[in-house]
């Protein structure tokens, strides 16, 4: 015990240290920082974030335009991963 004391006179008095409140404040921030994160994870696993094709793009796509998507049968997977309509990641 005594080896202790003698280590708490070794520190300098004219260093200005964090102490407890700082200690107690950077906990809180961290349990904050934690929590926002673990309730932005929830809230990002509920979104669906597959979409409905819309009837009416269908529509003018497969009317006068038929001729246009046979000849470029690669523009409509990369049109939709341009476009962010692609499978949901992860």
């Amino acid at each position: 015990m005594t080896h202790l004391v003698s280590l708490a006179k070794e520190v300098d008095e004219d260093k200005v240290t964090p102490g407890v409140l700082g200690f107690i404040v950077f906990a809180v921030m961290a349990l904050a920082v934690w929590g926002l994160m673990k309730s932005m994870n929830r809230h990002m696993n509920r979104v669906d974030f597959t979409q409905v094709p819309d009837p009416k793009a269908e529509q003018a796509e497969s009317g006068p335009a038929g001729s246009e998507s046979a000849a470029s049968p690669s523009a409509g997977p990369a049109d939709a991963e341009a476009s962010g309509q692609g499978k949901k990641q992860g």
